[in-house]
């Protein structure tokens, strides 16, 4: 298998362009990913997410643009044995075992049956599926199904991979095996691509981010960053009586409304209510909405929160 150069980029992507038709999906986008970073990629229904992990897969063509896996170009390599990946569907053997369907795709990889069986180990033990392993995948519950899948894209160590949706209808403790073998696979170097529509993985996994909207990455970075730059805490303040709008805050009846900087109410609330204007009024209520990765994202593509499968 092929080692990434040190210091180099697992993928790296430039201008990268794709359309059907008059349909723009991707239009000219710019990503890299480093060994060992776990990369959450975030976006609307239609926004390209899908299309673009399926054009780094090698199961579309991109219109135009430079793609580089581990320092290989797809177009013109083989660099399937290099990548993971996890659709959203599922794509497991029903009436093979546990174990049979993660040496059977082994296999397919290029393992040796030898190779195949102690792999297969080490990932049921990962995802905590030792004890079904003789158990048929048909008769596995939603979320040991779920970590098959995973399981399976990664049987082979690649170096690069994707996670497509990965813990839809999973239960609790399947989620819970499949964000710590993503944890673990990143410790041990591998640069994962990540989708999701539950944000709070992404903190749970010490992800950065990558926004995609209208065929761009309109943000990148930490989420620490990402919630810096975008993100907005709302405070409501209710009081005993009517109250006017006062420096920036917006009076709606009795209550003054205020979208402020992230981590910055405490000393708003403290400076309004100093103001002369409210010494006869009584402050009742306060609602404050903290600063989120779900506040930052809406900020930037809009109010709808559905992801893309485009």
């Amino acid at each position: 298998m092929s080692d990434v150069k040190k210091g180099s980029p697992a993928l790296q992507l430039s201008a990268v362009q794709k359309s059907y038709g008059d349909h723009h999906v991707l239009c000219g986008v710019d990503l890299k990913v480093m060994p060992g970073q776990i990369l959450g990629l975030l976006g609307k229904n239609g926004a390209g997410k899908s299309t673009l992990i399926e054009i780094l897969c090698g199961l579309r063509q991109a219109d135009s643009g430079l793609i580089s896996v581990c320092g290989m170009d797809p177009t013109k390599e083989s660099v399937g044995h290099l990548i993971g990946y996890a659709p959203q569907d599922l794509g497991i053997y029903p009436d093979l075992t546990v174990i049979e369907n993660l040496t059977y795709y082994g296999q397919l990889e290029g393992l040796s049956r030898k190779r195949s069986f102690t792999r297969a180990e080490e990932v049921m033990e990962l995802l905590g599926l030792t004890s079904e392993k003789t158990k048929r995948a048909r008769h596995l519950s939603g979320g040991q199904k779920r970590r098959l899948h995973s399981g399976m894209a990664i049987m082979h160590e690649p170096k690069v991979i994707f996670m497509d949706e990965p813990t839809v209808g999973a239960d609790v403790e399947a989620r819970s095996r499949i964000l710590h073998t993503m944890q673990s696979l990143a410790k041990n170097g591998a640069a994962i691509i990540y989708t999701s529509h539950y944000l709070a993985e992404f903190e749970e996994l010490g992800a950065d981010i990558a926004i995609i909207h209208n065929g761009h990455i309109t943000a990148e970075g930490s989420l620490e960053k990402i919630i810096a730059n975008y993100a907005r805490s709302s405070i409501s303040l209710q009081f005993s009586q009517p109250v006017p709008s006062i420096d920036g805050w917006q009076s709606n009846g009795v209550k003054l409304l205020r979208e402020n900087n992230a981590n910055d109410a405490g000393s708003a609330i403290a400076d309004l209510l100093a103001n002369p204007a409210l010494r006869e009024n009584t402050l009742e209520n306060v609602h404050i909405s903290q600063a989120s990765l779900q506040s930052a994202y809406l900020s930037i593509v809009g109010e709808e929160t559905n992801h893309d499968n485009a």
